[in-house]
Formats: C-alpha cells, sequence, structure tokens
C-alpha cells in the first residue's frame, strides 16, 4: 500500500502540515554565540594581562561578526546598543548545503 505522506515538509518548513510538524522542536533550547573577533597568545602573554589591558582582535572596526547555533556558523552581523544592553543586527545568513 502507498504512503501519502510528504516527508519533506517536516524538514523544509515547506507544505501545509509544516507548522505542526515543527511545533515539536520549538522548545529545544540551542546555544547562541557571538564572536566578535579571535587571537592567540603564549601562556605567559596571559598571565601578564590585568584590568584594563586591551586584547586585540583579527578583526577591524565594522567587519561583521560571526554568529553561531549550536557551534555551527549560520549568520552574520552588526553590533548594536538596545536600552542598556548589547545586541546583534543579522546582516547575512550563512546558506548551507546541508539538511
Amino acid at each position: 500500500m502507498a504512503n501519502n505522506v510528504d516527508t519533506t515538509s517536516s524538514f523544509t518548513g515547506e507544505g501545509e502540515n509544516s507548522n505542526v510538524t515543527l511545533e515539536a522542536v520549538y522548545d529545544i533550547p540551542v546555544q547562541i554565540s557571538v564572536v566578535l573577533g579571535r587571537t592567540s597568545m603564549q601562556v605567559s602573554q596571559l598571565l601578564k594581562l590585568s584590568r584594563g589591558a586591551v586584547i586585540e582582535l583579527d578583526r577591524k572596526v565594522g567587519e561583521p561578526i560571526d554568529i553561531y547555533v549550536n557551534n555551527r556558523l549560520i549568520a552574520r552581523g552588526e553590533v548594536v546598543v538596545v536600552e542598556d544592553r548589547i545586541g546583534v543586527t543579522m546582516t547575512e545568513i550563512i546558506k548551507t548545503d546541508k539538511v
């Protein structure tokens, strides 16, 4: 007997039953990380750091920052100030071939 269930809609978010299928994962927590830049240094240099020390990163002012979900790069964005907090505006979504 043939099965007429559209299995692609549950993964792609397309089709009329996709919301019902995706609701099963809505409450799963994910870790979001925003990386301003990176650098490396020797332990001896790290131990010499004190309050007020500036750590130079590999990014220039105005360059987009990386946004990760569960350690996977998903977007790039810009730092913004929201009231008295720091936020990120996504400016580019990173497309991958993986599903």
